[in-house]
C-alpha cells in the first residue's frame, strides 16, 4: 500500500490541525495505521494508532485528550484531528501501515510498521 500524508501547515499555539492520510494499492481495512512525528535532531517518536477496523486506538501520553485518531475505511484515509496544538508538537508527522489479520491490533513501535507516508509539516507558533 502507498500512503500520502497531507493537511500540514503552520498554526498558532492552541488551534487545530487535521492530517488526512490516504493510502492506495492495497486493501486498506487490512492494515493498521499510525501516526508519528520527528522534530529535527530527534528519532521518530509514536503518536497515535488504530486498528485495521477503527475499534481500538492508542495514544502517546502527550498528546492524550488533545489528539484523536480515526479512519474511514470506505475512503481509504485515516486522520489525525489536533487540537490544542502547543509549540512543542512541531515536526514532521508520518503515517503508516502494517497489514495484521488481528481485527483489534495497534500497533506503537517504529520498526513495527512496513510502509510509510512521506511525511507533513506541521508547524506551531509561539
Amino acid at each position: 500500500v502507498q500512503l500520502q500524508a497531507f493537511g500540514g501547515g503552520l498554526v498558532q499555539a492552541g488551534g487545530s490541525l487535521r492530517l488526512s492520510c490516504a493510502a492506495s494499492g492495497g486493501t486498506f481495512s487490512s492494515y493498521a495505521m499510525g501516526w508519528f512525528r520527528q522534530a529535527p535532531g530527534t528519532e521518530r517518536e509514536f503518536v497515535a494508532a488504530i486498528s485495521r477496523r477503527g475499534s481500538s486506538t492508542g495514544y502517546a501520553d502527550f498528546v492524550k485528550g488533545r489528539f484523536t485518531i480515526f479512519r474511514d475505511n470506505a475512503k481509504n484515509t485515516v486522520y489525525l484531528q489536533m487540537n490544542s496544538l502547543k509549540p512543542e508538537d512541531t515536526a514532521v508527522y508520518y503515517c503508516a501501515a502494517e497489514r495484521t489479520y488481528y481485527s483489534n491490533t495497534q500497533y506503537r513501535g517504529v520498526n513495527e510498521y512496513g510502509q510509510w507516508g512521506q511525511g507533513t509539516q506541521v508547524t506551531v507558533s509561539s
